[in-house]
């Protein structure tokens, strides 16, 4: 551990300043220097005896705060990379899935900045040994043994806990964990994901007396500025997104099944985990000779595709209740007659029970985010120019379309937050700089109330 015994403790400097004086306590461990001020001799002379004190009774004082254990927390005496892992043992059945990939993530990056000394093995197989064997409950144990040999080498050589009590080696580990291999920083997202998962391992250690307070005040924490206004730029006009929308239609085998996929984001504005759980007893349709064919969908769960080394069930997919809802609500959402014919055919065309899901893959299983994201890819680069690419990146993209046509349609923000399965506060919050086309109508309303009023 990060201890020793090797203590001297030095005579006390009298620093004489033109307002004060103040008396600097001196002493070493292991070599290195240590000092405090303190402003009387009093206080000075009582801490330097702690200190004797200490040494006299044979404690350990840590190599990193240099204080004895008597005085410091048990930090010194605590492995880094095992307390990492009790911790992700302790809240692993509590976490979901998306949660543990991030814990993973940010965890391997903090442990190998606290490394004593660089590993003599590939750093490519260092990461993927730490953030898929160490800290994965489901794998640890499964590990093979080249990776096992590695996280003992970890083990061995990480400092203790006591490294969250130097300033100095917090900003060091920080500025590891925001920045890529190539030198870039992290996007904001991810340096707030990093630095919560560092707040929950801390609270942990507090509790159990490993340190006294959290390295990282959370002043510094609520620093960090994440932009949540969607760039307008990434949305589709009417034109663009029927052109995505037929041409996936076009492909073989999988097009017309992720030509309703889109779809179902675009005219539904529903999350891509959410249109995977969708069921054909989800969907209420009208009949074909009906007048209106406005029909209704309601989303009950959702499915994210996180990896199967991340759920308990072994499948690529973690079943999870409506993100913003409690388990075992539901959210109602219009169909578009548009939709409605899509998903129609669709159920015709597979002869679909209804407990089936809807859109599955092309020999009955889930939809692979892999597969749905290459032919988003194909599309947006068989129909839009480069620069509409350059902005019109991710699929994610139809639901914000949808959403901005909502509210630029004049539908209350309250109704379109209900349907998106969103809090009025954010959906204004993201889209507030999308909606327009309705400053005509403003225009008059101010003309009319500037004349009531008598101004000019």
């Amino acid at each position: 551990m990060d201890t020793s015994f090797d203590v001297k403790i030095r005579s006390i400097r009298i620093r004489k300043g033109v307002r004060k004086t103040s008396y600097v306590v001196r002493w070493t461990v292991n070599g290195d220097e240590f000092q405090d001020t303190l402003g009387t001799q009093a206080l000075a002379d009582s801490f330097r005896s702690t200190l004797v004190t200490a040494t006299r009774k044979g404690e350990a004082f840590s190599t990193i705060t240099g204080l004895p254990d008597s005085l410091g927390s048990k930090a010194s005496t605590v492995n880094w990379y095992d307390f990492a892992v009790q911790y992700v043992d302790a809240v692993w059945d509590q976490t979901a899935a998306h949660g543990r990939r991030s814990m993973a993530q940010a965890l391997m990056k903090a442990t190998l900045a606290l490394l004593r000394k660089e590993p003599h093995y590939e750093p490519v197989a260092v990461r993927r040994a730490l953030q898929q064997y160490a800290f994965n409950k489901n794998k640890r144990d499964s590990a093979p043994s080249d990776m096992k040999a590695m996280l003992a080498f970890i083990e061995r050589n990480t400092l203790s806990m006591a490294a969250w009590e130097d300033p100095a080696k917090v900003d060091d580990v920080l500025t590891a964990m925001e920045t890529r291999l190539d030198g870039k920083a992290v996007a904001a997202s991810s340096r707030r994901r990093h630095r919560n998962v560092l707040s929950g391992i801390f609270d942990h250690a507090i509790k159990r007396g490993v340190l006294k307070t959290d390295p990282i005040p959370r002043g510094m924490r609520d620093r960090i500025k994440t932009s949540s206004t969607l760039d307008k730029r990434r949305l589709l006009n009417p034109e663009q997104a029927q052109a995505l929308l037929a041409w996936v239609h076009g492909q073989p085998r999988t097009g017309e099944i992720l030509h309703a996929f889109f779809a179902t984001m675009y005219y539904a504005g529903a999350r891509p985990e959410e249109v995977t759980a969708l069921r054909v007893r989800d969907v209420t349709l009208p009949p074909e000779d009906a007048d209106d064919q406005w029909g209704e969908l309601v989303f009950y769960e959702a499915t994210p595709d996180v990896g199967s080394q991340w759920t308990d069930s072994g499948e690529s997919y973690d079943k999870r209740h409506l993100k913003g809802r409690a388990e075992g609500d539901s959210r109602p959402v219009p169909c578009h007659p548009e939709l409605t014919r899509i998903l129609r055919e669709e159920i015709r065309r597979r002869e679909l029970e209804p407990g089936d899901l809807i859109l599955r893959a092309f020999k009955g299983g889930k939809l692979h985010t892999m597969v749905i994201k290459k032919m988003w890819y194909k599309a947006r680069k068989s129909v839009l120019t480069d620069d509409d690419m350059a902005f019109r990146k991710r699929v994610y993209d139809l639901r914000h379309t949808c959403l901005t046509t909502w509210l630029n349609s004049g539908i209350p923000p309250a109704q379109v937050a209900e349907w998106a399965g969103n809090s009025v506060p954010v959906l204004l919050r993201t889209y507030a700089h999308c909606i327009q086309g309705q400053f005509d109508h403003y225009k008059k309303r101010l003309e009319a109330t500037h004349r009531l009023g008598g101004v000019a």
